[in-house]
């Protein structure tokens, strides 16, 4: 069977030719102004992937999004926001730090790493339509991970992945699924991980029932607090549902609190200090990629005290840099992470023997396996880097909250 293409390709790739009978039947004769394509060998495999890509990107026309009721998700509980005098809704930072912080941290703060919107629906139907604040690319970090948005639904009491929105620019609309039951579900929604978010709607069918969640899940009591880097906010998850503190929120069934601030991570103690209003059930501190030997010796144990001023039993996690890749070969990385992971071991050490009996430590050997298969960029954890990573700390997490 040939297809009828209006595609002007060079001819020595393709003949073009008009025929008496239809190319397609042996039934009648075509129009005029069509033309029988016959392929090049070698193209034939590029229309055949070409069409497999318009079929499965042509799956969401069953249920045109423009039929839909959408509804603007301000109506619905936002999880992991630590402070309610944010900028935005989709701010991470209360507004009183935005003149006491330095200019690339607040920055960062505006991205909606670790917040997920959630909702109950029995509509057959789920969309989105969002809109980001800068249209954020990188090379080596997928747009779905950067700027997308990511659906969960609650199945038998476990969180289980749904789909994923594409984004198209700065401004996006995605049908996430469609053709189900019209049976009632919790579901949640994950935010971009690197960019800001100016709005949000859940589009469901018209006249579907669509409220707030009426289960309690991941519990909204006493969340987790994440401090770090690029790798806490979410750096280079494929999407924002595997980031390692939304991972850890499905597994422990807790909210968690992401403030990871890529290339900032720098023990900025007005953190600290916003950090400690949060009545948190554990506090985790995985910032050493962003940090110098002579941060961590000026910074570090006071970071660690603001936190106890306010919390003097809550337990509190220290985590090691990671081994990336490069330290098996480049010999100067080696010897700086080197120091980083001895000198926290010791200030460890130190704050122990002064009486902190709620710290816990974590190693960084095996954190995210041994095969060096973990990251996108010899740095930044893959999706398989983040759910090794997640592995490797769920069981101290859990011991933690039962505590």
């Amino acid at each position: 069977m040939k297809t009828i293409l209006s595609l002007r390709l060079p001819s020595a790739l393709m003949g073009v030719q008009r025929r008496a009978s239809s190319p397609c039947t042996d039934r009648g004769t075509p129009p005029r102004s069509h033309l029988t394509v016959c392929l090049h060998p070698d193209l034939k495999l590029v229309f055949s992937l070409l069409l497999g890509m318009v079929l499965l990107s042509g799956w969401a026309g069953a249920a045109p999004t423009d039929s839909l009721e959408f509804r603007d998700a301000s109506e619905f509980v936002l999880l992991g926001k630590g402070f309610e005098d944010t900028p935005t809704r989709y701010s991470r930072l209360p507004l009183s730090l935005e003149s006491r912080t330095r200019p690339p941290l607040w920055s960062l703060a505006q991205n909606s790493a670790g917040l997920a919107v959630r909702f109950r629906t029995g509509s057959k139907t789920i969309a989105c339509r969002w809109a980001v604040t800068g249209d954020v690319v990188m090379n080596h970090f997928a747009p779905t991970g950067i700027k997308g948005v990511d659906l969960y639904a609650q199945v038998d009491g476990k969180w289980r992945y749904v789909n994923t929105g594409r984004p198209s620019g700065k401004a996006s609309t995605a049908l996430l699924v469609d053709h189900m039951t019209g049976e009632e579900r919790e579901y949640m929604l994950y935010l971009p991980l690197y960019d800001g978010v100016s709005s949000l709607e859940i589009g469901v069918e018209k006249n579907a029932f669509l409220s707030g969640p009426q289960v309690d899940s991941p519990r909204r009591t006493k969340p987790v607090v994440f401090y770090g880097t690029s790798i806490t906010q979410g750096g280079c998850a494929s999407r924002p549902g595997m980031a390692y503190p939304a991972q850890l929120s499905r597994m422990l069934d807790r909210e968690t609190i992401n403030l990871g601030f890529s290339g900032n991570g720098q023990l900025d103690l007005e953190v600290a200090e916003a950090m400690a209003s949060i009545d948190a059930s554990c506090f985790v501190i995985d910032c050493l990629p962003n940090v110098t030997v002579a941060q961590m010796n000026e910074k570090y144990v006071r970071f660690v005290e603001i936190l106890r001023e306010k919390h003097p039993e809550t337990p509190l996690v220290l985590v090691e840099n990671l081994h990336y890749s490069s330290i098996f070969y480049d010999q100067y990385m080696a010897s700086v992470i080197g120091e980083e992971n001895h000198l926290l071991k010791e200030l460890f050490k130190e704050m122990k023997r002064q009486g902190d009996r709620h710290l816990w430590y974590v190693s960084a050997k095996g954190l995210t396996g041994s095969d060096l298969e973990e990251s996108v960029d010899g740095v930044h954890l893959t999706d398989l880097g983040f759910y090794r990573y997640t592995q490797n700390m769920v069981p101290l997490l859990r011991k933690l909250l039962r505590r």
